[in-house]
């Protein structure tokens, strides 16, 4: 049985890893072991990376 397409609830979570910076977007919170094309995924308390596992602890 094939997977239903699920459409994007919330659009503007997708528009908060970019920042616009004049005429330039940039994306926000990288990867720095990885390099670009992986996004930190965003908890709690923690930024994290499910591709190579790296965590950065928010401050509090």
């Amino acid at each position: 049985m094939a997977k239903k397409k699920v459409k994007n609830k919330n659009p503007s979570k997708i528009w908060k890893k970019y920042k616009l910076q004049g005429d330039k977007l940039t994306r926000s919170r990288l990867c720095p072991k990885c390099g670009a094309g992986y996004f930190l995924g965003e908890h709690k308390d923690r930024f994290y990376c499910g591709h190579c596992h790296y965590v950065e602890i928010k401050p509090k």
